[in-house]
């Protein structure tokens, strides 16, 4: 599994509208293939700045999803019209749970 951050700064007052936006592209990507979940989250101290969590199977699924037609025009509507600069994306890497050893302090 393969964790993605995506940093967002969008320009005030266009908050709702990238949230819109977002929530439509949330349920396509909810019907694609090696694409786990994704959460929307909003900086408490800049309520301009978001970042979107996203889980995928594999880093091939999420390179897949952000060359595809879709999120080519998403993105070239939020370069015009709501993004106040260049998104980051951050792959953090593989989230695969530790295989289960017990507790160190009380063993089963």
């Amino acid at each position: 599994m393969v964790t993605v951050g995506m940093n967002y700064h969008v320009i005030k007052g266009n908050e709702s509208d990238f949230e819109s936006v977002f929530t439509k592209v949330l349920q396509i990507m909810g019907q694609l293939d090696g694409h786990v979940k994704t959460n929307l989250y909003r900086d408490v101290a800049d309520s301009s700045s978001y970042m979107i969590l996203s889980e995928w199977k594999t880093t091939e699924a999420f390179e897949s999803f952000i060359a595809s037609p879709q999120f080519k025009n998403v993105t070239d509507w939020g370069k015009s019209k709501i993004l106040a600069s260049q998104p980051k994306h951050q792959i953090y890497g593989d989230s695969t749970p530790p295989t289960p050893r017990g507790c160190p302090v009380h063993p089963s």
